[in-house]
């Protein structure tokens, strides 16, 4: 139970990412590429894995100044370094393994992400701004993956890229939340536990939330009214979903910087009214997709 917990399963749902093309792909109805979607999603939550011990490891003397980190079970000291680092090992082989099945450009997204990760962790995230654009990196990385795995069969399979950049500037909103999270949970014990907490204040993380939600919100609306949008879907009603989408922005930022939940993770698993206004989204961006096969025109 404990080999599981340092994986840190729940976490897994950012991988959720890969799933986009499968859904704006039109390739929802098709069970080969629902597989090889799921597929994806367990090499990716494989590769995850593997970088969140490889940091915990890293990070077991700092983590035991964090009031829930210091909760793991390697800064507990209840998992072994040695045991802990052997999951690593096997998390990524099983990845990279897996993934090159699937598709070997995948397998080098893996590879990538992977080393990316590490460069992070050892050498990144010391570095303000830099350590959250990293981590928007490794979501796009996760959305074009999606792409990749399916376009191995359905050649067709196209992600526009307003929906990259999208992603990437709602990622970065994800990671400026958090580190405002961080410096509402810790207060005065924040530089102590990460020093590039040392860099940014609250007004500033603010200002920065607002740009980068901004960003995403008008990504998203210029992906909605396209040309190629329209041509694909043979409509442009995704614009409809917005209000939807403010919501989930506005209420992220709001439990956020209140210090209410730590992450996009926690926030997902605890708060209701996120989970219900993100459910409904997916719905609806699910029937305008796929209106004329539902036939519900």
């Amino acid at each position: 139970m404990r080999f599981l917990q340092i994986m840190r399963p729940l976490h897994w749902t950012k991988n959720v990412f890969l799933f986009a093309a499968l859904i704006f792909g039109q390739k929802l109805d098709v069970p080969p590429a629902v597989a090889r979607a799921v597929g994806g999603f367990f090499c990716f939550s494989l590769a995850a894995s593997a970088i969140y011990i490889f940091n915990d490891i890293i990070d077991r003397k700092t983590d035991s100044l964090h009031p829930e980190k210091r909760k793991r079970p390697i800064a507990a000291g209840s998992v072994s370094v040695g045991s802990a680092a052997l999951v690593s090992v096997i998390s990524t082989i099983a990845a990279i393994v897996g993934s090159f099945l699937l598709a070997h450009s995948f397998a080098l997204i893996i590879l990538l992400y992977i080393a990316l990760m590490i460069l992070y962790s050892l050498l990144l995230r010391r570095m303000m701004i830099l350590d959250c654009v990293v981590i928007s990196i490794g979501f796009c990385l996760r959305a074009i993956a999606g792409v990749v795995v399916l376009q191995e069969v359905y050649k067709e399979v196209f992600i526009s890229p307003w929906l990259i950049i999208c992603t990437f500037a709602l990622c970065l909103f994800l990671a400026f939340g958090k580190r405002r999270s961080e410096i509402a949970q810790l207060g005065e014990n924040s530089k102590a536990f990460r020093k590039t907490l040392a860099g940014y204040t609250p007004e500033l993380l603010s200002h920065m939330l607002d740009v980068t939600s901004g960003l995403a919100v008008i990504c998203f609306l210029l992906y909605a009214m396209d040309d190629r949008t329209f041509q694909l879907f043979n409509t442009n009603n995704l614009v409809y979903t917005t209000p939807l989408v403010l919501y989930c922005i506005f209420r992220f930022s709001a439990l956020i910087q209140q210090g209410r939940f730590s992450g996009i993770v926690e926030l997902i698993l605890h708060d209701l009214p996120f989970q219900i206004c993100s459910v409904l989204w997916i719905i609806s961006c699910i029937g305008i997709i796929y209106v004329d096969k539902l036939r519900i025109g």
